[in-house]
């Protein structure tokens, strides 16, 4: 693929791409199972799902649905223990300072678009050193989630931006689709979560193992930008 456009901005996912909060998402839903008197479930079993937050824990622990009886009281309770300790172990995954110092040195902006709740968002981005992004969307900031576009739109809106002037990165298929519908470039990062499905088969238009990929493509970008 040919040197893309440098981007005015880039947009992050949350969970699984910029910072790792599956060890306080998994710890929230093994509480309702401990105080069920049951085992914890696996961490390994649990991780893979953190970008799908409450469903994705929800449903690997108790193999229950949105739709099902009882997920919602389940569903209550976890929202309930994470937000009483939503950063005891979560931080930003190694290489993402210096990725977002680049991007600062580089010129674009960068900012945020999750499907975590406001009520969660809001709060955590101070405690993991994000406070200072350029927008934060969360889940419930627009009348759609992704995989639909609306939220990456909106960030775009609000930095008064084309959304072909940006980049979106993610470790969730619905991050890519939802970036390809919103018409960014989109970028898979394999450092993430990433689910069952490969991000080779995303469709994303780079998938990249580290930060450092990221940056190394921003820095051709812009440097072929200067010479045309």
């Amino acid at each position: 693929m040919s040197t893309p456009n440098a981007p005015r901005a880039i947009l992050f996912d949350l969970d699984g791409t910029l910072a790792d909060t599956a060890p306080d998402l998994a710890a929230a839903v093994n509480l309702l199972r401990t105080v069920r008197g049951l085992e914890p479930t696996a961490y390994d079993i649990l991780r893979p799902t953190a970008s799908a937050g409450a469903r994705g824990m929800i449903g690997a622990s108790f193999g229950l649905a949105p739709e099902d009886d009882g997920y919602a009281e389940l569903r209550d309770g976890f929202f309930s223990n994470y937000e009483a300790a939503m950063a005891v172990h979560s931080g930003l995954f190694d290489g993402i300072t210096t990725l977002l110092d680049g991007i600062t040195a580089a010129g674009p902006q960068w900012g945020i678009v999750t499907n975590k709740p406001k009520r969660f968002t809001d709060p955590l981005l101070p405690q993991i050193g994000l406070a200072h992004a350029a927008c934060a969307i969360s889940g419930d900031t627009t009348p759609h989630a992704k995989p639909h576009p609306a939220p990456l739109l909106e960030a775009a809106r609000r930095l008064q931006l084309a959304p072909q002037d940006c980049w979106y990165v993610g470790d969730d298929v619905r991050d890519i689709q939802a970036g390809r519908a919103a018409g960014m470039l989109t970028i898979a990062c394999g450092w993430g979560y990433c689910g069952p499905v490969e991000p080779q088969h995303w469709q994303a238009d780079y998938v990249f193992q580290q930060p450092a990929e990221l940056l190394a493509l921003l820095q051709q970008a812009h440097a072929t930008d200067s010479v045309v």
